[in-house]
Formats: structure tokens, sequence, C-alpha cells
């Protein structure tokens, strides 16, 4: 079929759909499992957004962060001559486990009910059970679906599986990553049915969407670039993902933003920041030492890594080998630079004196002892707040988590006990919270508009997991 043609197929069958919505608006079926749910061990569910990802995994003492590997396991090794020992390493890259484990549950086993914004879907047990795990499965079988998005039965899978990113993987490391799911113990843990609202559990609607937005892929080194840079590509643009969360997607949750753009997380309340924009997330203006430092540690002097990304960090970065941190750090820090526009300076946006006086007066009383009566902090430990991206980025919805909820760095070897930030949500109501932030976000030369107390009451109740 021509590109022409796909289009024109997908486009007829996501109108059909669009009118089915219109005539039944407002109205939702209850939720129940899509037609063909996940059997025969289908790779149907590793999320594509990283904040649902968040506390997948557990350390042994069941704190939250840690990479769920089975003891038994061999030591993970980029460079092994054994698949296996590669396979593991390249699993802690892609952060399996980080959707295939249940809170508590068996590593890989999958069972992990994933929120999106068309219902829920559950994790696939990705360990070696004939029944409900990957038993059955060969080598081609596991390649279709990482990287075609298609079940060992022709089905295809829903895109919260990053298959558009997977795409991209080279047949040695999707054989190795096989080989190593192969090589765990079985565990039999039938896939729960998902629950996706009508008419997102329609199969042919599924068709539709793939036609219109998934192109298969493999990676294609840039001659023009070095090996680092080519590796750091490899692994930001495929195995790791990183698309997935910092690219917009539309109602459709297709990625259609400008790639590593940024984007938001609505149902679980995050920013997540543009690669592209030194103002928000980017960091063509930081040090290679920085960058590496920041990915594989979750902190450096200019930032500390907390929320989903502290996830990210704990499951998988900490454990790549340095030569791969320093690739993933050339090629983040050589992206394009591209600023979001800045936003207008509206004279009835700013706080007034009296919510900066309340604020500042909250400040002295209740952060500056950490952070220093002018913002300046004790990095790394004690974040500079001074310039801090957090409070000077367009968004304020992650600074307003943190006051609320505390934030919370990973445990890495280069950092065993970080320090976190209590929450002081409980001890403010929203007006003050807003007055906090609206002082955070225009003192030591920030400008921002006024936090409201409306925008701290909608972020209050969404849990951090």
């Amino acid at each position: 079929m021509s590109p022409r043609a796909r289009r024109t197929a997908g486009l007829l069958l996501l109108a059909i759909a669009g009118l089915v919505l219109a005539v039944l608006l407002d109205r939702r079926a209850p939720p129940g499992a899509p037609p063909g749910e996940a059997r025969d061990g289908a790779i149907v569910t590793t999320v594509t957004n990283a904040t649902n990802a968040t506390n997948a995994t557990t350390t042994a003492n069941g704190a939250g962060y840690g990479a769920a590997t089975p003891a038994s396991a061999p030591r993970p090794d980029p460079a092994s001559p054994d698949p296996v020992a590669r396979g593991a390493y390249l699993a802690l890259a892609g952060n399996c486990a980080g959707c295939h484990t249940a809170r508590g549950g068996v590593p890989y086993a999958g069972g992990r009910g994933i929120e999106t914004p068309f219902g829920t879907i559950h994790a696939s047990n990705l360990t070696p059970d004939a029944e409900t795990g990957l038993g059955a499965w060969q080598a081609e079988d596991f390649r279709r679906a990482l990287r075609e998005g298609r079940s060992r039965d022709g089905r295809a899978l829903y895109p919260a599986f990053p298959y558009t990113e997977y795409t991209r993987v080279s047949d040695a490391d999707a054989d190795a990553l096989f080989a190593y799911l192969r090589s765990l113990e079985p565990a039999r843990a039938p896939t729960p049915p998902h629950a996706l609202r009508f008419p997102w559990n329609l199969p042919w609607l599924l068709e539709g969407w793939r036609m219109l937005y998934f192109r298969p892929a493999r990676f294609e080194p840039d001659p023009a670039r070095d090996a680092a840079w080519n590796r750091g590509a490899y692994l930001v643009e495929g195995l790791g993902h990183c698309g997935a969360c910092h690219t917009a997607r539309n109602l459709l949750g297709a990625q259609t933003g400008v790639p590593l753009g940024g984007a938001a997380t609505p149902l679980q309340g995050w920013h997540v920041p543009s690669l592209l924009d030194g103002r928000d997330g980017g960091v063509g203006a930081w040090t290679q030492a920085e960058t590496v430092a920041w990915l594989g540690a979750g902190l450096n002097d200019r930032a500390v890594a907390t929320g989903p990304m502290a996830q990210v960090v704990a499951n998988s970065l900490q454990h790549l080998v340095p030569a791969d941190l320093e690739a993933m750090a050339s090629y983040l820090r050589a992206l394009p630079r591209i600023e979001a526009p800045a936003r207008p300076a509206r004279a009835d946006y700013a706080p007034g004196a009296a919510t900066l006086e309340l604020g500042g007066r909250l400040y002295r009383e209740r952060c500056a002892d950490c952070h220093g009566e002018r913002g300046e902090g004790a990095p790394p430990h004690w974040p500079a707040l001074a310039g801090n991206r957090s409070l000077t980025m367009a968004s304020s919805v992650n600074a307003i988590r943190t006051v609320l909820h505390g934030g919370f760095p990973p445990a890495t070897r280069a950092n065993p006990r970080p320090y976190g930030m209590p929450p002081a949500g409980p001890g403010l109501d929203d007006s003050e919270a807003a007055a906090l932030m609206s002082w955070l976000r225009n003192s030591w030369g920030h400008t921002a508009p006024a936090t409201t107390a409306r925008e701290i009451n909608a972020l209050r109740p969404i849990p951090v997991e």
C-alpha cells in the first residue's frame, strides 16, 4: 500500500471513530477487556510515559527505587560475548522492569496497571512461562513485537508499548534481550484484562492509528558524527525511548510535537521539560561532566532529579556503563536549541505586594535554613533556588508538586544517601502555598505570573507514586 493510500485508509477509519464518538458524546461504556486481550504472553503494555512507570520496582526493603533484577541473573555487561549478560544490560537500558513488574510482584512478570487517557492497560508477563509468558515465543516473534508492534499471532499491539521507538533496535540487541528474558525463572502470571473505554478497545481503530502514525525504521548512524554521538542517539532515540515522555502527543496519543520538545502528563500531574530549551530541560549549556553526573547519579551542582525522572535514573540510567552515559550526554548536549516563546509580560498577572510579603515570610520560616536567605543553597544536596530552572521555566507544575509533596532524589551508587525535601503541603493552605510559589518565582531576578490558589488546589490531590 502506498503512503498516500495508507494515510487515506487511516483517516477513514479514524473518521468513522469520530462519528461514533459524536453520536455517543458524554456516554462512556463500562470498562472492559478489548478484543484480543493479552494472551500468549503478548508484549502489549510497556508504558510510553515514564511517569506511569514510577515505583514499578522496589528495593530490598520495598522503599521504592531500584532496578527489579532477579538475583540469579548474570551480571549485566554490554560487551559480553554471552547474549544473556548483554540482554540483562539492555533490559536495564530500556527500563523494561519499570512497567513489567507489579508493585511487590515478581520481576518482569507483568500485571502492573498503566493509566492512560483511554483507560487502563496492564503490562504483560515477560518471563518464559509457557502459558502466560514468552515460553512459546521464538526470537523472530519477539523481534516482530519489539520493532513492528505485532504480537505472536499478528495482532496489533497498543502503542502504550513504545515500539515506535524500539523499531530502531538492532537485530543483535533484540535477540540478546530475548535471550535474557528466556533465562528468567518462569512465573505463572496471567495478564489482567485491559480496561479501555469504547471505542479505544476496537482493534480496527488501532489499525487506523498505525496507518497514520507508525513507520518501521532501523537506526542509521550519521556518518558526519562520531561514534559516541551515534551511540548516544541509538540509546536516546531507541532503547531508552526518551521521546516517549519528552515529546508532546495529540488527542490520539501519537507523538506529533517537536521531538524531545517537552510535554505534559495531565493524569500524573507533571511537566516533562523540553530537552531542546535551555530554560526548560535542555543541557546544551551544561558541561559534559555535569550532564554525565546528572544522568548517572541523579544530581549535579545545577539540578537534582526528582519525581518520574528520579525513577528513570534509579531503575535504568545509573546502571549504564560510563561510556554509554558519556555517549548519551554527547548526543543530548548536541541537540538543536529551540526555545519556547517567552511569556507575555502582563502586569495584571504579577503577584501583589501582600502576596509577596506573605510568600517571603513563609520562605524564611520554612525554606531558608536549607536553601539560604539568598536562594544560594548548598549544592548538590540542597539545591540553589536562585536561577533554578524549576522556578524559571514557563510551567510552574513541577515546582508546585515539589513544594506540596516534597522532592526525593534517587539513591544511586554515586549518591547512596540522598537528601530529600520534606513536603510543605500539609502545613500550608492553598493561598499560602500560592503565595510561597509566587515569591519563589519572582525573587532573585526571576519573573513569572502569580501562582493562584486554584492551581495549587488542582495539583494537591494528585498522588506522587
